[in-house]
C-alpha cells in the first residue's frame, strides 16, 4: 500500500504545472477632459473678453468669441473650452493672467 502512495505522491510532484493563459484584452480608459469657464465681472470691457478668447484658444473665431462674450455676459459664464487637462490647465491661466475672471476647471 505505502508503494501506490509513494507512486501517487511522485505524480503528483512530478506533473507539469499548466499555468493560465494570460489576458490580452486590454481596456482603454479616457483621462477626463475639463471645461475651461469663464466669469462674468464688471471690469473687462466685452472687447478685452473677446480679444482674449481669440489669441489664447485655438481656433476661436471672432464671431464664436463675441457669442461666448455675450454668453458670459448675459448669463454669467460660459464654457470657452473643453479638453484635456493639461491644456485647460493652460488656457485657464492665460485667460486668468489676462484678467479674466475664471471659474475653476472642472472635469467635463
Amino acid at each position: 500500500m505505502s508503494t501506490n502512495v509513494a507512486a501517487v505522491v511522485t505524480a503528483m510532484t512530478t506533473a507539469p504545472t499548466i499555468a493560465p493563459d494570460k489576458t490580452t484584452q486590454v481596456v482603454k480608459k479616457t483621462y477626463p477632459n475639463y471645461k475651461v469657464i469663464v466669469l462674468n465681472d464688471d471690469f473687462n470691457t466685452f472687447q478685452h473678453v473677446a480679444n482674449c478668447l481669440m489669441k489664447y484658444i485655438p481656433g476661436m473665431t471672432s464671431d464664436r468669441a463675441w457669442e461666448l462674450t455675450n454668453q458670459v455676459h448675459y448669463e454669467g459664464q460660459a464654457t470657452v473650452w473643453v479638453g484635456p487637462q493639461e491644456q485647460a490647465e493652460l488656457y485657464h491661466q492665460q485667460l486668468r493672467r489676462e484678467g479674466l475672471t475664471m471659474a475653476p476647471l472642472e472635469a467635463a
